[in-house]
């Protein structure tokens, strides 16, 4: 993607569709109650950096400041993030690819980052003179870590002669991206030098642009649903004043697209004169964090600049009326065929997944849904006998699905499930308050009772969606019938 900052001051703006403003209730959960010897108890804002050191999430260290270290916890949280997206670009049409960290220079120079965002990037060059490649200047030797994916998109794009029946081509790329922030700016998963965003570059036809946008505002508001996360606004950013590039005509069509498929989302847009990147307009959604705050995190961008800067091309009939956007029905026009230049749209669902993560981790306040949760069930022990012991380390295997192998030497298809035991010899009460502590989603606890009848005795109350006053919180199920439970939550997104 083009750049973005992770968290910006929103200017004024202008609203847009504005409806009667609705009455601001204060949420319950927020409100305490008083006493006369008693001042009153103010919320303390939930920090993701110190939730991250108590749930094991993350840590940092010197030797790559801005670089955060996932450690077993918070490597799960991201991996199903990222493979929720995946299941989206089913429906979506995006196809994943996986591109080079470094380019040479001259790609760089090529694209335009080399002149306008060169302070962001790092500089890598060859410590060994004799595997220097082949160049006759220095600068041949020069390599730039990427700060995004756009052109090495470009490059894939470019890569065969391409037909306007393949357009829209939607690629996506979880690559990871470094840029050079300000060490004083480092903080957290929120301000970071090495990261990874949900990248997504969609080549389409002009005629294309709206039904595009249409389905990326789709995409954001499905995703946002899943992760409960909001209210959330979006914002149009228009051509600036000065220091832009590309004509007034390329401009006017595509801040129109851009309009149209706001108002069609039905959703309130605020308009931000003139805080358009130089190349083109965008969309940004503007999510509201669990303390106040507003993040730029998701962020739809049209780019006319890019096609032209690497000569990007497909064929179509009547290509002066498919540049334009327009059809025709006309045999004589139709059957002149040429070259046509692509729209460029960059796009983020999550933006940074550092960065979402931390709005997450603060967002649940320690307390994850079931299918987000890094310690998602843990079984406890009543005593430490064997057969005690053994119906344990069974039910763990059931619960993980390493059971179903038809051969030990074969491969097999776990469940995916995060499934923990505690059997050291301490009392049950004092593991069970641990297991709460730590915030496990279910627990199961076996003892001899369990062993005799093939059961699990099972607490759920820790799931969120799951934890209302009438749920029992001592469930006798089997272990198949609590993998099946296990795995709806997950489906679910719960």
């Amino acid at each position: 993607m083009l750049p973005r900052r992770a968290a910006r001051h929103i200017s004024q703006v202008v609203l847009r569709k504005a409806r009667p403003t609705p009455r601001i209730c204060t949420p319950i959960a927020t409100q305490y109650r008083q006493c006369s010897s008693h001042a009153p108890l103010h919320k303390t804002p939930a920090d993701h950096r110190e939730l991250g050191v108590q749930q094991e999430l993350f840590t940092t260290s010197i030797y790559s400041p801005g670089s955060p270290i996932l450690l077993p916890n918070g490597a799960r949280i991201f991996n199903r993030l990222v493979e929720f997206l995946r299941r989206q670009y089913v429906r979506y049409g995006f196809q994943e690819v996986i591109t080079p960290t470094i380019y040479k220079k001259a790609l760089w120079a090529k694209s335009g980052h080399l002149e306008n965002y060169a302070d962001d990037m790092f500089t890598v060059t060859s410590g060994s003179p004799s595997r220097a490649d082949a160049s006759e200047t220095s600068e041949g030797d020069e390599y730039g870590l990427k700060p995004m994916n756009c052109p090495g998109h470009c490059l894939i794009f470019a890569s065969k002669l391409r037909s306007y029946r393949e357009l829209p081509i939607r690629y996506a790329d979880f690559s990871p991206l470094h840029r050079n922030e300000i060490s004083g700016a480092l903080s957290g998963l929120t301000r970071v030098r090495r990261f990874h965003q949900d990248d997504g570059h969609i080549f389409c036809r002009p005629s294309q642009i709206e039904d595009e946008i249409r389905k990326t505002l789709d995409f954001i508001r499905v995703a946002y649903s899943v992760f409960r996360l909001g209210p959330y606004r979006l914002a149009l950013s228009t051509r600036p004043a000065d220091h832009y590039i590309g004509s007034l005509e390329d401009w006017e069509q595509a801040e129109g697209s851009l309009k149209k498929a706001l108002d069609a989302s039905g959703q309130d847009w605020t308009v931000n004169e003139g805080d358009g990147a130089f190349y083109g307009p965008k969309i940004d959604v503007i999510l509201k964090d669990s303390d106040g705050k507003e993040h730029q995190t998701a962020t739809i961008q049209l780019d006319f600049q890019l096609p032209k800067r690497f000569d990007l091309e497909y064929q179509a009939p009547a290509p002066e009326l498919e540049q334009k956007g327009e059809t025709t029905t006309d045999p004589e026009l139709l059957a002149n065929v040429g070259l046509v230049r692509p729209v460029l749209i960059h796009r983020a669902v999550l933006g940074s997944v550092e960065r979402l993560m931390a709005l997450l981790i603060e967002h649940y306040n320690g307390k994850w849904p079931f299918w987000l949760n890094p310690r998602q069930t843990i079984i406890l022990t009543v005593n430490d006998s064997k057969p005690v012991i053994d119906w344990v380390h069974k039910t763990q295997r059931i619960l993980l699905g390493m059971e179903t192998s038809t051969a030990e030497d074969g491969p097999i298809n776990p469940s995916q499930l995060s499934i923990d035991v505690d059997d050291s010899a301490r009392s049950l009460p004092l593991k069970v308050r641990e297991a709460k502590t730590k915030g496990y989603g279910v627990i199961v606890v076996v003892g001899p009772k369990n062993v005799s009848k093939g059961s699990v005795t099972v607490d759920a109350t820790g799931i969120p969606a799951a934890g209302q006053p009438n749920v029992d919180k001592s469930l006798e199920m089997t272990p198949e019938e609590l993998l099946h439970f296990l795995k709806s939550k997950v489906e679910a997104y719960q």
